[in-house]
């Protein structure tokens, strides 16, 4: 005698209760019987992936209990009857919940409103724990994937913090030394007053000092210069560069090109066809058809040769 399979029935009769009351769908449906093929009135009730059925909507026991992991459901087409019953049966919308094994017969039901037959069907296809795992892994390798960005993004921007830094500290440096000289200006003008004829071999060498601290300056920027041009930020600002020509060159080969065929090839001969007196087609077809391509080719045709000046 093969033994009934066990199960923690006071656990199953509270999960109804939480079913009838806050469940994900509730509401009658008609179950055919396997044992007659008539179909009964029952109050169905959807909790995560367990579907219960009472006898009525005030039953505090389930009559039935249903596992819908693995499970699919789908719409099926009224069964055929005889022409008496046939409005009855247009009135109704059938569907079927199949089981991922054999030897289960499956689940048929009905309704009589469309709308909710369709949200039946669908909340019994969302009604899969697998399904919510996958979805679960796809969001969290999104979820890794943007952490990395922010990490990069973070260290990208103390890179840049500390350059930043760095320049604010040369230029601070920078300005003392304006300060420092600025005040030995002042001081040697009284100087420059007292002796206006000074001797011209002092005049040289102040004209020489002069001509030493300008070219110390543009030493100086020269460097800073050279300092930023061989910094991350400036080999990606290169890089960005480097691709926005490969898009110009690749518009000029691919994008122009076709763009040309276009309007030469097909729009302005029938646009002729369109002003013949018998046209084949009118100009309201040529415009729904081509719609601004000729104004599209026209700017394009302004941009290209000044985007490709600036990357020459």
């Amino acid at each position: 005698m093969q033994k009934s399979v066990r199960y923690n029935e006071g656990h199953a009769l509270f999960l109804s209760v939480v079913a009838r009351k806050e469940g994900t769908k509730r509401g009658f449906l008609s179950k055919k019987t396997a044992e007659n093929s008539r179909w009964h009135e029952k109050f169905f009730a959807l909790y995560q992936n367990v579907l219960f059925y009472f006898e009525n909507e005030q039953s505090a026991r389930p009559s039935g209990i249903y596992l819908l992991e693995g499970c699919t459901c789908e719409r099926v087409p009224a069964p055929k009857m005889s022409t008496t019953g046939k409005e009855a049966l247009e009135k109704q919308h059938y569907f079927l919940v199949v089981f991922g094994h054999d030897g289960q017969k499956p689940l048929e039901l009905r309704s009589e409103e469309e709308g909710d037959c369709d949200e039946w069907v669908e909340v019994i296809q969302q009604a899969s724990y697998s399904d919510i795992i996958i979805e679960r892994e796809v969001l969290m390798q999104k979820y890794i994937h943007l952490v990395q960005i922010v990490e990069t993004e973070k260290v990208a921007a103390n890179q840049l913090r500390t350059q930043l830094e760095d320049q604010d500290t040369e230029i601070e440096r920078l300005k003392a030394e304006i300060v420092a000289l600025n005040k030995t200006k002042e001081r040697m003008r009284p100087y420059h007053i007292i002796h206006e004829n000074e001797d011209p071999d002092i005049k040289k060498i102040k004209k020489v000092q002069s001509f030493m601290r300008g070219w110390l300056c543009r030493r100086k920027w020269k460097i800073i210069v050279q300092d930023y041009i061989c910094s991350p930020h400036a080999e990606s600002m290169r890089k960005r560069n480097q691709i926005v020509f490969n898009m110009v060159e690749a518009e000029t080969e691919q994008y122009v090109h076709q763009l040309y065929i276009l309007v030469n090839c097909f729009l302005r001969p029938l646009r002729m066809a369109a002003s013949s007196k018998k046209p084949p087609i009118s100009h309201d077809d040529v415009s729904s058809i081509f719609l601004n391509s000729e104004t599209i080719m026209f700017l394009h045709e302004i941009f290209h040769p000044r985007a490709e000046g600036e990357a020459s």
